[in-house]
């Protein structure tokens, strides 16, 4: 592996728990593999600017990848072609992702760059590799306990398909306002079931 990209989507930023999971993982990597580029882009320290109707319209332009206002998509984009392994540390927003999380998926799910569009239906233009989503959530929606409904599972996993990555595994924390000790014990889950899982180059 020679780069892991970490998206951090928490409004808490580095306090977040999924995040302080997310860097556990990115330490015992570091102890195992040979040095990698550690890519992060929190989207709460760096807000990404909202789709502006210059980037719509360069999108329908016959040479969109030249017009200045896709920049920053090819930025993300780039970003994404570059990593060997996807790590995202999400919050579930009323069922699905935060809002700062849909805004960078709008910036790297991109027609003619990241997947084009054939008549039997989308096709992926970038290269699969592993992405680990890990998802912290209040309450709890897998069962039995879950009592709400988890829309970010399969859009993450339709998103993810459509522009070639489907080597997607997610890792939750649940009950995370539950207190200390629920919290705890989902923090611990998570890490080890992270620690269980293979990455290029183990």
């Amino acid at each position: 592996m020679r780069e892991l990209l970490l998206i951090n989507a928490s409004p808490h930023r580095e306090t977040s728990a999924g995040y302080g999971v997310a860097v556990e993982w990115v330490d015992s990597l570091r102890s195992r593999h040979a040095p990698f580029t550690l890519t992060q882009r929190d989207l709460a320290a760096q807000p990404l600017l909202p789709i502006s109707d210059a980037y719509a319209t360069a999108l329908t332009q016959r040479n969109p990848v030249a017009q200045p206002a896709l920049e920053l998509s090819e930025q993300l984009i780039g970003e994404l072609e570059r990593c060997d392994l996807l790590l995202i540390a999400t919050p579930m927003h009323n069922f699905t992702v935060p809002a700062a999380l849909k805004l960078w998926i709008d910036y790297v799910v991109r027609i003619g760059r990241s997947f084009e569009a054939r008549p039997d239906g989308k096709v992926g233009l970038l290269r699969d590799r592993p992405v680990y989503i890990i998802v912290s959530s209040g309450g709890f929606h897998l069962k039995p306990r879950g009592q709400q409904a988890d829309f970010l599972t399969p859009y993450l996993l339709e998103v993810l398909k459509t522009i070639g990555l489907f080597d997607v595994h997610f890792v939750y924390l649940e009950g995370m306002v539950l207190g200390e000790e629920v919290s705890r014990a989902a923090f611990i889950a998570a890490a080890q079931q992270l620690a269980g899982h293979s990455v290029p180059g183990d």
